[in-house]
């Protein structure tokens, strides 16, 4: 099935969205040369929503512009992947370290809820919706840190790392393991010792970057 995009969100991080996941997926081969002109007919779009996909692929060193010959898939290595997750481990043990300051119950639910959504995912075996509440749950880890430029840095990556996990997530049958390392880690967040739950991050996050290393080597089979 074709992918399409829909008229009201934004077409080029539509789009973006789209080759991004058939660049992590393998199904555009490094090197492979993309134009402008066949993605717009691809996707029934002007060249200028294409364009701004491209650059934001090009940003995110997916794919490599190189006028006038055209664009270029550059793909992930497992040398992109570990930088990708040294950056976000640094990120967000960053972010964790302000997060755990925070007192207010209240400002807790959001993540709480996350955490209930990810179990309920996991019990009907719903990857997208894991995804989704997966990912809440992270980005509640830079909401608490009270950290706008800390909380961009992780906005301007996540659709890469959304692009991991789905991945990734479609490789496991039962989900129910990864919802427990969440109520770990928002557990000893919340309870501390400091040490420890950044202890239970770093272990956390070496699990997503082997599963992704572990899909790479699968993909060069």
């Amino acid at each position: 099935m074709a992918d399409t995009v829909r008229r009201g969100d934004s077409l080029g991080a539509q789009i973006a969205n789209v080759l991004r996941h058939r660049i992590v997926r393998g199904e555009i081969a490094p090197g492979e040369r993309i134009t402008e002109e066949a993605l717009a007919e691809e996707f029934a779009v002007s060249r200028g929503p294409v364009r701004d996909a491209l650059t934001q692929l090009s940003f995110e060193k997916l794919v490599r512009i190189q006028r006038p010959r055209g664009v270029f898939v550059v793909g992930l290595t497992g040398d992109d992947v570990d930088q990708l997750y040294s950056l976000r481990g640094a990120l967000e043990q960053l972010a964790l370290s302000r997060a755990i300051r925070v007192e207010d119950d209240a400002r807790w639910r959001t993540m709480a809820d996350a955490v209930r959504r990810m179990a309920e995912a996991a019990d009907a075996g719903d990857h997208a919706t894991f995804v989704e509440a997966d990912l809440d749950f992270h980005s509640q880890i830079y909401a608490l840190a009270d950290h706008p430029r800390l909380e961009g840095a992780w906005r301007q990556y996540l659709p890469t790392f959304t692009a991991l996990l789905e991945v990734t997530i479609n490789h496991d049958e039962d989900l129910h393991d990864s919802a427990a390392d969440h109520v770990e880690l928002m557990g000893v967040m919340r309870s501390g010792p400091a040490e420890k739950a950044a202890d239970v991050l770093t272990a956390h996050l070496d699990g997503a970057r082997n599963r992704m290393l572990s899909e790479l080597a699968q993909q060069e089979r």
